[in-house]
């Protein structure tokens, strides 16, 4: 598990000025997970917090992927790039086609354990986006071509379009990329996980 501190002080800023000053820590080297405020009667009046260091983050995830590395029997290397508490790993394998799995569901069923692991420990602070080989990238490029291509359809023919079931990532791209056009919407529709979306003409 990833290491928690505490510390206290008579306000919040003192509290994270000594957890700071005693880790020989930045505030951009933290991510605060928990702020709490307290009233004595008889002590006055005190502030806690529980920090958590992003290098710690780091090396949990390093450990994480070694571990699925010896699991799965592939050689896996791991780059994490982190900012404002969003972490981009790329992984790269020697059998990338396991790590990636039929349409992606591996990566997905991969991001999915990662992201709870890690939220668990930070509150829901930290955003975790994992890819293989710039796998999702070159999809999410392809995806957005064939948007395009069907955007300009539903302009031309004023015929609703209904795309292939998606992932809630995926739907994401959609809704992003039809929200520039003035003239259409998208909609999502159904269940998980055959939920889709429809982009069609927006009404005068």
């Amino acid at each position: 598990m990833i290491e928690k501190i505490t510390s206290e002080g008579k306000n919040i800023d003192e509290a994270i000025n000594n957890i700071l000053t005693q880790n020989n820590l930045t505030k951009d080297d933290i991510i605060i997970i928990n702020e709490d405020e307290k009233s004595s009667l008889f002590k006055g009046k005190k502030a806690i917090i529980t920090i958590i260091k992003k290098e710690d983050i780091k090396q949990y995830l390093k450990q994480f992927f070694k571990q699925l590395d010896n699991y799965l029997n592939v050689n896996i290397k791991c780059e994490i790039l982190e900012r404002d508490n969003i972490y981009d790993i790329t992984l790269t394998s020697d059998n990338n086609a396991i790590l990636i799995g039929k349409d992606g569901k591996n990566l997905e069923a991969i991001q999915v354990i990662v992201r709870n692991i890690i939220n668990q420990n930070t509150n829901n602070s930290t955003k975790i986006n994992i890819d293989v080989s710039n796998y999702k990238t070159s999809k999410m490029e392809k995806l957005e071509k064939e948007i395009e291509k069907i955007a300009k359809e539903v302009q031309n023919t004023k015929v609703a379009v209904k795309l292939d079931p998606m992932n809630s990532y995926q739907r994401m791209i959609v809704h992003t990329h039809i929200s520039k056009y003035e003239d259409l919407i998208s909609e999502s529709i159904g269940e998980e996980p055959e939920r889709y979306i429809v982009i069609k003409p927006k009404e005068d």
